[in-house]
């Protein structure tokens, strides 16, 4: 997401860097760039005019200009304007009313709506612990309400039951008798799409709203459409009670024009972007963790948050207590790589880290798809019990078995020896610290949630 903009950005402020000391004429031509950058991500003319307009007057500032580091100032400067356009504050989803919270998605068909209807269910249900239950009112596109409801059985999501012949209004009061009656925490009601905005959609949603009390209403779009989203959303926004939106498909979107505007020119949040096709790919939208991504100063809080999500906490709790112990066997190797591959590969971890903006093509150059982690795991795969708790027994005649057995070379075992060493040796210099062991036990973990709920 936004991997051009960012990388144009990052070259800016390495100028800036270099010169140690800005004037009004450098500040000037960095500003340039950073404007060619916004437009060429596809974002507005008018938002790129203010957002540089206002860049240049916070910076032109003494304090700035003859600050000890002014190009850090720069760039805080333009940080704190990126958070500004993105939106300034996460807007979460309201719990406050009665149960069942009913949220209805709106959107043109394609954009992705039914997919981030089980999304935003399957969310709910992990990271806020709520009891969700899904309907479709799309009775129009062929197969609609199957798709919805083939996505809850496969993601372990209540759908309600499919009747033929009913009307979207039928459906709704279905839907909503069975919320009750149930005790669900949340209602999401997945409307039909149209290819433009007509009357007759807008009348079939103004007649769902005036059925049952909507507590949110989202808008879905896809960003891949640049600023042909931003407009759909402000037709949309116009004619309906937007409560936030949803932009999908951020992960194919190298330009990221549409969030960069989205919030201006529709003065509504953008609460949730998906960001892969998994049904995990799917996060909260915060303007301040964007920008930092932005900017090439990583995310660590959101990829805490997604570990959180993720990863089994009595296993990391088991794997800590042998890292600890010096008991690291490549079995518990073989558990840390699937830990890996839930949070998105190697790949997928690069974006949160701060720092990282330029390895990520040589990673990706020297890592195939996530073909590393498939062949290390196929080798573990292809030893013995024995030989995982004790791989200082695997010698040639053992290397070469498994090498066959796991369809790779004798040099992939080998290399994958060597990292495993590498890390035990490591594991044992933090089980000897004291300070640390006692800090990191099992009973003395850190509630990350607590904290993260503290920040936010």
């Amino acid at each position: 997401m936004f991997d051009s903009l960012s990388e144009k950005i990052g070259e800016v402020f390495s100028k800036l860097k270099g010169q140690g000391t800005i004037n009004e004429s450098s500040l000037d031509n960095a500003l340039r760039e950073i404007r060619i950058a916004l437009l060429e991500a596809d974002v507005s003319l008018d938002v790129t005019k203010n957002f540089i307009e206002n860049i240049r007057e916070k910076s032109l500032g003494q304090e700035v200009l003859k600050s000890i580091s002014p190009s850090q100032m720069v760039v805080k400067i333009v940080n704190d304007e990126l958070i500004k356009i993105l939106g300034s504050e996460n807007y979460e989803i309201s719990f406050k009313s009665t149960p069942p919270v009913v949220i209805l998605m709106v959107g043109l068909q394609g954009s992705g709506k039914t997919t981030s209807t089980a999304k935003l269910a399957k969310r709910l249900i992990e990271k806020n612990k709520k009891n969700v239950l899904i309907a479709s009112l799309d009775i129009y596109r062929p197969a609609a309400q199957k798709q919805l409801q083939t996505l809850g059985e496969d993601n372990n999501i209540d759908s309600l039951d499919i009747i033929e012949g009913e009307k979207p209004i039928e459906i709704l009061k279905r839907a909503e008798k069975k919320a009750q009656k149930d005790s669900y925490d949340v209602l999401i009601l997945d409307s039909a799409g149209r290819n433009n905005i007509d009357k007759k959609m807008m009348d079939e949603v103004v007649a769902i709203s005036n059925e049952v009390k909507i507590t949110e209403t989202l808008l879905v779009v896809d960003s891949m459409a640049g600023q042909d989203s931003v407009n759909t959303a402000k037709n949309f926004s116009e004619k309906l009670n937007l409560t936030g939106i949803i932009l999908t498909r951020v992960d194919g979107d190298s330009r990221g024009g549409a969030a960069l505007s989205m919030k201006t020119i529709t003065q509504k949040p953008i609460k949730f972007i998906g960001v892969g096709e998994k049904i995990n790919e799917f996060e909260e939208f915060y303007p301040d963790r964007i920008a930092g991504r932005i900017l090439g100063m990583g995310d660590v809080v959101s990829l805490v948050e997604k570990a959180s999500l993720e990863i089994d906490q009595k296993e990391a709790e088991k794997l800590q207590t042998k890292f600890l112990k010096g008991r690291f066997t490549l079995s518990d190797y073989s558990s840390q790589l699937d830990q890996i591959t839930k949070m998105g590969g190697i790949q997928g971890l690069i974006k949160y880290l701060p720092g990282m903006k330029g390895l990520k093509d040589k990673i990706e150059d020297s890592i195939d798809k996530g073909k590393m982690i498939e062949s290390q795991k196929a080798i573990i795969s292809s030893m013995t019990k024995k030989e995982k708790s004790f791989p200082d027994i695997i010698k040639a005649s053992r290397k070469i078995r498994i090498s066959k057995g796991s369809g790779t070379n004798v040099q992939d075992v080998n290399k994958l020896l060597k990292q495993f060493k590498k890390m035990s040796q490591m594991m044992k210099k933090f089980g000897k610290n004291k300070n640390l062991g006692s800090m990191m036990g099992p009973g003395q973990l850190t509630d990350i949630n607590s904290i993260l709920n503290k920040k936010n």
